[in-house]
């Protein structure tokens, strides 16, 4: 059962064709299930970012063509015209991949933080939608170890350094105090949370935070004292912006090249500076050739990254070691599954009943029991769990008179050793 990554991302294709092959977050689910319905294929999760699509999946041998083919008819794209951009990773390649990208060692903004956040995402959504068993579960929580690891033990994410701390300091180079700036945001998720703390830091005069959702566009606004607006009223306040940075999960463009237009007339022609960080684009791209305009896409800020990432590249080699290390621990993990070794299965389930006795537990205290009740509930609980299929198990045994399983039962437990201080 190979595992397989397939995808492109803002190194291997340009940005129309990223749009192509983006997933909106509303069609996700309906996207994973059929995925994973495609013969020969056991598991499935996929990422969708605004630098890459990628399909993470754990085929049958000789399914191995299964997610490409899906990925052409699910898109409707002509082979030719994507092969040339898609990389494909297979068994510890493909493993070693996931956790470069969800430590930020393949991403535009060495070391970005967000990518873990939506590997989580897509995680959860995995999960949610039933297309994850055993081994890419295992992945997945190795993943985020990883993740951990890398961040606390290198300086992989030393100095604000992301897409959205990009955009900013690029709106600084050519607005020499952004005090007198008003800066409008259209979106309202962790990108645009990013950009608002730097903004804010900058203390820009006005910010004005627009939405679909006007509710999620006031509680950002409240949060770095802005103006929420509804993206219904962009037309009535575009020329109030000398600053646009966008990032939406919407299908079409929401500002055209006509709304832009009509907000640098009604500006008198002072400039205004639009940073497009959504893939498909939010902002359509023949406006950059009006005047008076100047239009960042997202791979325009891939030329904006400074000297500042010195530091990172050196910490993205001690990350590479790290992550060196875990491939081999999983890739030993996953020879034990597919040997038949019951270990893997004997402490996922072991982890399962622990979780869900922790979980009582930590409900007790929240409902006012003693400490010790929950202490109490938790290990007498947890060594019942533990301990029921085999003693039932060896039970039966000695009922029966299977002397080879006893046996063995003793040796596997220690059980009747005299020899207590053997490993002191």
């Amino acid at each position: 059962m190979p595992l397989l990554a397939l995808g492109l991302n803002h190194q291997t294709a340009p940005l129309p064709v990223r749009e192509k092959v983006a997933f909106a977050p509303e069609a996700m689910p309906a996207a994973l299930s059929d995925l994973a319905r495609q013969a020969g294929v056991n598991e499935a999760l996929i990422l969708s970012t605004c630098n890459r699509t990628e399909l993470y999946v754990d085929v049958e041998a000789g399914a191995e063509a299964a997610p490409r083919d899906w990925l052409l008819g699910h898109h409707d794209l002509d082979a030719g015209r994507l092969d040339e951009f898609l990389y494909r990773h297979a068994g510890n390649a493909a493993v070693r991949h996931l956790f470069r990208v969800a430590t930020g060692l393949d991403s535009m903004v060495l070391g970005e933080p967000q990518i873990l956040g939506q590997v989580k995402d897509a995680y959860q959504l995995a999960r949610d939608t039933g297309t994850l068993r055993a081994p890419m579960e295992r992945l997945l929580q190795q993943t985020f170890a990883v993740a951990k690891r890398v961040r606390t033990e290198t300086r992989i994410g030393a100095n604000p350094v992301s897409v959205a701390f990009t955009a900013v300091r690029l709106a600084e180079r050519l607005f020499a105090d952004l005090s007198e700036a008003c800066v409008l945001l259209i979106g309202a998720g962790e990108t645009m949370e990013l950009a608002a703390r730097h903004l804010a830091e900058s203390r820009v005069r006005r910010l004005i935070v627009a939405n679909r959702t006007l509710e999620n566009a006031q509680a950002l606004a409240g949060r770095f004292s802005g103006y929420a607006i509804a993206l219904a009223d962009l037309p009535r306040h575009l020329a109030e912006a000398d600053i646009v940075i966008s990032s939406t999960a919407s299908r079409e463009p929401v500002l055209t090249r006509t709304l832009i237009a009509d907000a640098i007339v009604a500006r008198r022609r002072r400039p205004m500076f639009l940073v497009d960080l959504a893939v498909p684009r939010d902002i359509e791209a023949d406006a950059a050739a009006l005047e008076d305009i100047y239009l960042y896409t997202i791979d325009d800020l891939r030329q904006a990254v400074d000297a500042s990432l010195r530091s990172r590249r050196e910490a993205a080699l001690e990350a590479d070691a790290l992550i060196d290390l875990q491939v081999t621990h999983y890739a030993a993990w996953r020879r034990a599954l597919e040997a038949g070794n019951p270990l893997p299965q004997l402490r996922h389930a072991a982890e399962s009943q622990r979780n869900a006795v922790l979980a009582r537990a930590r409900a007790l205290l929240a409902n006012g029991r003693a400490p010790e009740q929950a202490l109490d509930y938790l290990a007498h609980t947890l060594t019942n769990k533990l301990m029921h299929a085999p003693s039932a198990n060896l039970r039966a045994a000695a009922q029966r008179g299977d002397a080879e399983l006893l046996r063995a039962a003793r040796r596997l437990f220690d059980a009747g050793s005299d020899d207590s201080d053997a490993d002191a």
